[in-house]
Order: structure tokens, then C-alpha cells, then sequence
């Protein structure tokens, strides 16, 4: 019977557990799964907390539904009916510029009407269409928004985006890894507004949700009783008794040419387990330093892999209370807004009973890769960035009745320039003197559940 031992119980440990399981019983191979947790649970940042009331969500609060692997999977654990979709009002977003909330345009008449661009910036992005298309790999997403849309487009849009979904530095991050799509078009079309065209008469019947040329399209979707429905679901079915808590692994080594030896300690205790194939489903520097004795040179690649630092802050308020419209997906900050708060989600706008009746939850994010010292702050001042923000921007005054911090020191791997060329050399090396161990997460391919379930997906029909 083979061995097989998962480091890592989050989202892409689970999941590898679970096609690797099921590619196994489809080839009728016998094996055995461990998964090795240094935590008290499993699920690492998909955690769904229930505070007073409110539902605050530690890390990720949901998952385009465009792309089907997830949805596939949901459907195999038979949650697919405890799925919820975001409200209609998620639709609407909102950019703060000069402390100035703007709703992000929808079609070229609100975009020709919207104020949050100058009409110099409008031409400027018109202009697009002009551009001709670049012949680099890869280029910062900074350098490709000035380069086809000019300065005042990457200020007031694209640079929030990038903040809002990887609270990263447009400045240092790769285009090609970050947003493929973006690159793909640009290549096959020449440009984005010849792209829209294209796509627009391509997918004239289809939905509103289709993919634009702007980026990815589907809705947000989560579960009644928050994301965590996943992880728990997915530990059920791979069998609490083939996960390990509170284990610390502390080296991961070839005993002989053929298995690989795992030491880790649990209540102060060492232990010596034995595998035919190791899953590393750690975050990047943990990898790192798991393989440093093993392979120094795989070690030193993927400590190349940063990670952005960001607070999380979940605010309950008495909605009758709240002086401003809060029907909306919430808003983000542009670049020229010289604060650590990155932007704030409506969270019970966005999914219904993540508040108690007549309330509101506000999530807010601060640090990034703009903010790296966000965590020396204090929860008091935290506290006090938040609700200053609040007030500047929506005019609420009063105390919240619920209070929640969550602190990430590593959040967010940050795909800079030369990411996807850095995971090349990161799968090429594990594969030189490292034969059945295989890396997965979310610091090489896509940071998002789709992205992790789509790895883990891949990396079983590789593994077994």
C-alpha cells in the first residue's frame, strides 16, 4: 500500500487529499493519506467565525463561480444546496478618491458620466484602442496599465484592484501571473477595447456574468453558514482519523531511495513517520524551511516567494444608524489615499445573515504591500484606523456594538515580476533529486479557491 503524507491541512491540503483519494479508488490503487496540521483545525485561512451574532470571516469570503472545479467539487461533497450566491447589490462597487466614494461604471454611458475620471483620463483610456500591443513576456502591472490606459486609469483603478484582491504594489506586480487573462487578450487581440469587441459579439447571448475584457466575470458565491462549509466538509470526507493536529514538522528528508522520513513533534513529544510521497501544502517560506537540509537550492528558490502582511476587521453596527447607502459590495481606496485602510467590505450587503436583523457588518482590510509594518500597530489602534475611515468615508459616527481582529503577518504571497519564471524553476528543481514529492498552495499558480482547487486537482493526477 502506498504512503502518502499531506504537510498541510488548509484548503490545498484537503483538497489534494480528496483527488488523490479519489483518482486512487478510480485506478483501484490501495493507498493511505496522512495529513499533517501544526494547528488545533483544519482549513488554514478559510475559517468562518460566529461572533455575537455576526459572521466574520478570517480570511477569503467566497468564490467566483465561473470556473467549474469548485463547483464540481461542492457538488461531489453534497453541499451544493447549502450554496449562496452574493446579493445583486454586490454588483455595485464603489472607489474612494479624495475622500470621495465613486460607483464604479457598468456601461460607456456611466463610464463617460462617472466623475472619479478626468476627461483627460477618459481620452486617455479611449486611446487605448491606439496602443499597439507589447512584445514582452511580462511586465509589471503598473508599466501595462500606464502603457495602455495611462497614469490616472492605473491611480484611480487599476492600482485599488490589485490592492483589493492581492494588497499587493502595482509597481512590483507581475501582469502575466496576476491577471493571465489580462495578458492573454492583449496578445490575441491586440488591446482591450479590441478585445471587448470581439468577446461582446461573441457572447451576445450569454449572461452578464461572462468573463469581460476587464477581467474575470461570475458572482461571488459562499455558503449559508460561511466558506468554512468547504474545509469542514472536506475534512469530513477525507476522515478526521487521517489528520494529524497540533503536529509541528519540523524536517521532511529522503531516509532511503525510496520513502521519505517526516519528523514532527506533538505535545512535546518527537515522532518519525515513514512515506512513499510527501505533498508539501505549506505557504512558500515554510516549504523553504522544511527542505533546507534536503535541498538547499529548492529551499532558496522559494524564499523568493514574499508574502503581503494585512489586518482584518470586523465591524457590527445598528444599521438604522448608518447615515450612508450601504447597498453595495463596499469600496476601495486609489493609490493616492495616503492610509493604511485598503478598502472595506458591505459584508451583509454581500451575503444575507451575516448579521443579526437591523444590523450591519463592515469588514475592513488594512497593511498590504504598501503597509508592511501594519502589524506593529496595537488593536486599539487598529481599531481607532478603522473607524476613523468609517467616519471619514460614510459618516458613521458611533461606537460598533461588535468588535473582531484578525492579524495575517504573512497574508498574501505576492506574484511579483518574474513569478511564473520563479515557479518554473521551483518545479523543475523539486524534481531533480526529490522524485515523488510535490508543492502545492496558493503562492505559485492563483491565490484564490479556484485556483487551489484547480492545483490540487492537477497535482493528484500527477502524484498517484
Amino acid at each position: 500500500m502506498k504512503k502518502i503524507a499531506i504537510i498541510g491541512g488548509g484548503l490545498s491540503g484537503l483538497a489534494s487529499a480528496f483527488f488523490i483519494r479519489e483518482r486512487a479508488i478510480q485506478l483501484n490503487q490501495p493507498i493511505e493519506i496522512t495529513i499533517i496540521e501544526k494547528d488545533s483545525r483544519v482549513g488554514g485561512k478559510i475559517w468562518s467565525i460566529e461572533k455575537d451574532g455576526y459572521l466574520c470571516e478570517y480570511g477569503p469570503n467566497g468564490f467566483l463561480d465561473n470556473k467549474p472545479d469548485t463547483l464540481e467539487l461542492c457538488e461531489k461533497l453534497g453541499i451544493t444546496d447549502l450554496l449562496l450566491k452574493s446579493n445583486d447589490n454586490a454588483r455595485k462597487r464603489f472607489v474612494v478618491d479624495k475622500n470621495q466614494l465613486y460607483k464604479l461604471p457598468h456601461t460607456p454611458s456611466e463610464f463617460i458620466q462617472n466623475k472619479l475620471i478626468s476627461w483627460r483620463g477618459k481620452l486617455r483610456i479611449f486611446a487605448e484602442i491606439l496602443v499597439k500591443k507589447s512584445s514582452l513576456t511580462d511586465e509589471t502591472v503598473a508599466s501595462f496599465a500606464k502603457r495602455r490606459l495611462g497614469a490616472e486609469a492605473l491611480t484611480k483603478l487599476i492600482a485599488p484592484m490589485s490592492s483589493g484582491i492581492f494588497a499587493g504594489n502595482p509597481e512590483t506586480m507581475s501582469l502575466s501571473a496576476c491577471f493571465p487573462r489580462i495578458k492573454q487578450l492583449e496578445y490575441q487581440y491586440g488591446g482591450l477595447f479590441k478585445a471587448m469587441f470581439a468577446l461582446r459579439k461573441q457572447n451576445k447571448n450569454k449572461s452578464s456574468s461572462s468573463a469581460s475584457a476587464a477581467g474575470p466575470g461570475g458572482i461571488l458565491t459562499s455558503f449559508s453558514n460561511g466558506i468554512e462549509v468547504l474545509t469542514k466538509q472536506l475534512a469530513n470526507a477525507i476522515g478526521m482519523k487521517n489528520i494529524y493536529l497540533d503536529c509541528n514538522v519540523t524536517s521532511v528528508s529522503k531516509s532511503d531511495t525510496a520513502h521519505w522520513q517526516v519528523l514532527y513533534t506533538q505535545r512535546n513529544k518527537n515522532y518519525q513517520l515513514k512515506f512513499d510521497t510527501i505533498v508539501l501544502a505549506t505557504p512558500a517560506y515554510a516549504t523553504a524551511n522544511l527542505l533546507h537540509n534536503h535541498d538547499s537550492e529548492l529551499s532558496f528558490l522559494l524564499k523568493q516567494i514574499n508574502y503581503s502582511p494585512l489586518v482584518v476587521i470586523c465591524l457590527g453596527y445598528d444599521l438604522s444608524k448608518i447615515p450612508h447607502d450601504t447597498n453595495g459590495f463596499g469600496y476601495l481606496f486609489t493609490h493616492q489615499a495616503n492610509q493604511c485602510v485598503l478598502g472595506t467590505l458591505w459584508d451583509s450587503s454581500i451575503f444575507v445573515d451575516r448579521a443579526p436583523k437591523d444590523k450591519i457588518l463592515f469588514r475592513l482590510m488594512l497593511g498590504g504591500a504598501r503597509y508592511p509594518d501594519i502589524n506593529l500597530l496595537s488593536d486599539s489602534d487598529i481599531i481607532t484606523r478603522a473607524t476613523d475611515s468609517l467616519k471619514m468615508i460614510m459618516g458613521v459616527t458611533l461606537a460598533p456594538e461588535m468588535i473582531q481582529v484578525f492579524r495575517h503577518e504573512n497574508a498574501i504571497p505576492q506574484y511579483n515580476l518574474g513569478h511564473l519564471d520563479l515557479v518554473d524553476n521551483i518545479e523543475k528543481q523539486a524534481k531533480v533529486n526529490s522524485t515523488n514529492l510535490y508543492i502545492t498552495g496558493n503562492a505559485y499558480r492563483g491565490i484564490g479557491i479556484n485556483d487551489c482547487i484547480s492545483s490540487a486537482k492537477d497535482l493528484a493526477k500527477q502524484s498517484v
